[in-house]
């Protein structure tokens, strides 16, 4: 099956994309790993997207869509395809349409509270990189890294005014997808208020392999 994963920052949509692209045998897709294969490969949309990114411009959406468009033609999509990251526009969306047939929009439901508690209680280890979370997975000895010792930190992006400007975005720009694909039928909701293991369930009962 080909699927979008449709939420805001924070709901969870990587995580859970990591195991269904493994359980399902299907590619989890998100845009960030297409900019960065297609600049580490230096191909011609690749140059062009370090010029924009080096000059602190945005990616056009013209130029998201031949990279996805791209992406898509590869042989590894072949029984199905996750996108993450991607639409994030109506424009896009309505690209996508041309493209490849979608056959599930995947909603992640969470209030912006929830993705407030969830974001700000990150803690990342300035060693390894490990996350943390200082009420779901808090570390053995506070502000330590349980696998190297070294300190936590807390993000920039994961500072409470960070997400909330996040979320302003989110709600401006993406959120009103929900409404474009549930005109064309394609919307599941799945409850992103759980843990990963709870939300893969949910997964699981709506589509079965």
């Amino acid at each position: 099956m080909n699927f979008i994963f449709l939420g805001p920052p924070g709901a969870g949509k990587g995580t859970l994309a990591a195991k269904v692209a493994v359980e399902y045998g299907i590619p989890h897709i998100s845009t960030g790993d297409i900019f960065r294969t297609a600049i580490k490969n230096q191909t011609p949309l690749g140059v062009k997207v370090k010029a924009i990114i080096d000059s602190g411009a945005l990616v056009s959406d013209d130029l998201t869509v031949e990279l996805v468009k791209d992406r898509l033609s590869q042989a590894d999509v072949a029984n199905g395809f996750i996108l993450d990251g991607f639409p994030r526009t109506i424009p896009q969306a309505e690209a996508l349409e041309g493209i490849a047939k979608v056959d599930a929009v995947v909603n992640f439901d969470i209030a912006d509270e929830g993705v407030v508690e969830r974001l700000s209680g990150r803690r990342v280890c300035k060693g390894c990189g490990q996350n943390f979370h200082v009420t779901f997975l808090p570390p053995a000895k506070e502000n330590t890294c349980d696998a190297c010792g070294a300190e936590l930190y807390t993000r920039d992006d994961d500072q409470v005014e960070a997400i909330s400007h996040r979320l302003v975005v989110y709600r401006q720009q993406t959120a009103p997808l929900i409404d474009f694909y549930r005109e064309r039928d394609k919307i599941v909701d799945i409850d992103a208020r759980p843990a990963t293991e709870a939300i893969l369930e949910q997964f699981r009962d709506k589509f079965k392999k």
